[in-house]
């Protein structure tokens, strides 16, 4: 089958954040003189991104909530299961660590990643970003020197529902204009988020292992849906859909 259409997670697919969130949350967090073990914050971000996520999913769109005041919870979560109370620092630290993730000094692009992009450009595959994120993608893509290469980025923010819902792959379908949705493949690193929703609204996909981990029983992927690197892509693309 022909390809018509790439359309690309971001988050350890694309780009990983540069350090951990403890070491950047202590780094901001040294600025108003609060100082922590970046291991204990690693741990109460932990627990506080599971707690938040399963009572507002989805930065709590449904109940009222934007993703920035959905952030601001969280830093303040985390910073009070680590006994850092104070309201007058809490509120400014939420706001640079804010801001502070739009900036590619959080932010790091895979070495693979350009090359692939810019090759995929070349075979005349228009792509886009369907993406679990919020509002600052763009921005980040921006700053990463990424947002180039893409005609649309489409967030669980923005569609209002996250990966593996169908409903965030059908508002990027609609992008594409493309009406056969087999003529677009999906491209992450996340099994049913990528590769297994994908596929389910009818739309081909690859799965990203950049860690070259064998796949557990239940996550059955044919050996050539699968990249250990963004350098294979081409010929893979080439392979998997070339044929008419």
């Amino acid at each position: 089958m022909l390809l018509k259409w790439l359309t690309w997670d971001v988050k350890d697919t694309l780009i990983r954040v540069r350090h951990t969130v403890g070491e950047q949350y202590c780094s901001e967090a040294r600025l108003f003189g609060i100082r922590l073990d970046p291991k204990v914050v690693d741990a109460a971000f932990r627990v506080a991104y599971k707690k938040q996520n399963a009572l507002f999913p989805n930065y709590g769109l449904a109940q009222g909530l934007s993703s920035r005041k959905w952030w601001e919870q969280m830093v303040r979560e985390t910073f009070n299961q680590c006994d850092v109370h104070e309201e007058k620092t809490l509120g400014p630290l939420a706001d640079r660590l804010y801001l502070g993730f739009c900036g590619a000094r959080n932010w790091e692009v895979f070495s693979d990643v350009e090359l692939a992009l810019s090759e995929c450009s070349r075979m005349g595959l228009p792509m886009g970003v369907l993406s679990n994120f919020d509002c600052r993608l763009e921005q980040i893509l921006v700053n990463c020197g990424l947002r180039r290469f893409f005609k649309f980025v489409v967030t669980s923010e923005s569609a209002g529902a996250a990966k593996p819902d169908k409903r965030i792959f059908q508002v990027a379908l609609a992008h594409t204009g493309t009406p056969q949705p087999g003529l677009v493949s999906h491209i992450g690193d996340h099994y049913w988020n990528d590769y297994k929703a994908a596929r389910e609204v009818g739309m081909q996909s690859l799965l990203l292992n950049r860690s070259g981990q064998e796949r557990s029983p239940d996550e059955n992927v044919p050996q050539e849906h699968i990249l250990t690197s963004l350098d294979q892509l081409v010929a893979l693309l080439l392979f998997v859909f070339s044929s008419p």
